[in-house]
């Protein structure tokens, strides 16, 4: 792998897997139970000039990358709630590169989104570990994807999601010797 994948996937690009098997799920809800500490711990006292820092050449700035899963991870949830409270339904999609230039992902602090993660990763652990194998297979339509998408296949990327995030952070932090 080229160093500028590297930077952009640190831990490699997402692969769906062809089955996520019930300790596969184990493990995702673990990562998503643990990823709000493990992100506060790793940015929460970082000031200015490292949160306006870009994590790669080309990339957002620390700042951006936190306020932006809050962004994602909110709506993931709620794609959640929608395949669990409907029949398939097409869900909505956002442009997260504009979202990421809008002034509360820009310049606000990072505390917000922080808190946002804690509490929203706490209620959807909360109704992860409530879902029977037949709930997981709910699915929601994806118009980007153009394909229908189980709760498992969604899990195992927001697990992968906040795994991949915390590398790029995690990398910044080292290569800087923050």
């Amino acid at each position: 792998m080229k160093t500028t994948d590297l930077k952009k996937f640190p831990i490699g690009e997402y692969e769906s897997p062809s089955e996520v098997t019930d300790t596969d799920l184990d493990d995702h809800i673990l990562v998503l139970k643990q990823f709000p500490g493990k992100l506060k711990n790793l940015v929460a006292d970082w000031d200015d000039d490292r949160l306006d820092t870009q994590y790669r050449d080309g990339g957002w700035t620390v700042r951006q990358l936190v306020n932006h899963l809050a962004d994602s991870h909110m709506n993931s949830f709620i794609r959640f709630k929608l395949a669990l409270t409907e029949d398939n339904p097409t869900v909505k999609t956002y442009n997260e590169v504009a979202w990421a230039e809008l002034q509360d992902s820009f310049t606000i602090e990072i505390k917000p989104a922080l808190q946002i993660l804690r509490g929203l990763h706490k209620r959807w652990v909360h109704e992860l570990k409530s879902l029977t194998n037949k709930e997981f297979e709910s699915t929601f339509f994806h118009p980007e994807l153009n394909r229908n998408v189980t709760l498992r296949e969604s899990l195992a990327f927001y697990a992968w999601h906040c795994n991949h995030h915390l590398a790029h952070l995690q990398s910044l932090k080292k290569e800087r010797n923050w």
